[in-house]
């Protein structure tokens, strides 16, 4: 037989190291793929999308929308929420922030809800926004809602104080508690709460 010895005939020296070597350096580089991949911790799975789910009050539409997939923000989707979350007084549509639905999104995961979010109030045109504020003192005159950057919501099924605090706890903006109007205000702005 080719290369092997008989067992009378004992094996060359050379070809036993060399056998050795390899089976050896075998393991050797097996264990060099091996460490790196058992020493880097696993990669967290790339999120698929992200939807939200809305029911305006005061026109009693309501939206499923995908909003991000594949690692953009969908037009058509973004187009379909504008106009939900329009000014329900004038029929004007802005242009809601994006950061602004991916804030809802992690405060719906974080809240655990199949729910969706019933808006109080969306985009508000700065006509609508002027009638507010001089009725009440509790509307800015420079509103983030006239810049799509901020709404006002509730969740059915959870307590307002507890989607306040996880609206808190997640640092995206301002948020405002109004307890007896039974909603909370989320914004895009500048951290702040009250």
């Amino acid at each position: 037989m080719c290369g092997d010895s008989t067992p009378d005939t004992p094996r060359s020296p050379r070809l036993l190291l060399s056998r050795r070597h390899l089976i050896l350096g075998g393991f050797a580089a097996m264990s060099v793929v091996a460490k790196p991949a058992l020493a880097s911790p696993p990669r967290p799975m790339a999120e698929a999308a992200r939807a939200l789910q809305f029911h305006n009050l005061h026109t009693g539409e309501a939206l499923h929308a995908t909003y991000w997939e594949r690692g953009r923000y969908r037009p058509d989707a973004l187009g379909e929420i504008n106009y939900l979350l329009r000014d329900h007084r004038t029929g004007d549509v802005g242009t809601m922030a994006p950061a602004l639905l991916d804030l809802l999104h992690r405060l719906h995961r974080v809240m655990r809800s199949h729910e969706p979010f019933e808006v109080i109030s969306g985009y508000r045109s700065p006509k609508t926004n002027a009638a507010l504020a001089a009725r009440s003192g509790g509307v800015a005159t420079d509103s983030l809602h006239m810049r799509g950057m901020a709404i006002d919501v509730r969740l059915p099924g959870r307590a307002l104080r507890d989607l306040h605090m996880a609206a808190l706890n997640l640092k995206g903006g301002g948020v405002g508690y109004y307890r007896k109007s039974n909603f909370i205000h989320l914004d895009v702005g500048a951290v702040r709460r009250w």
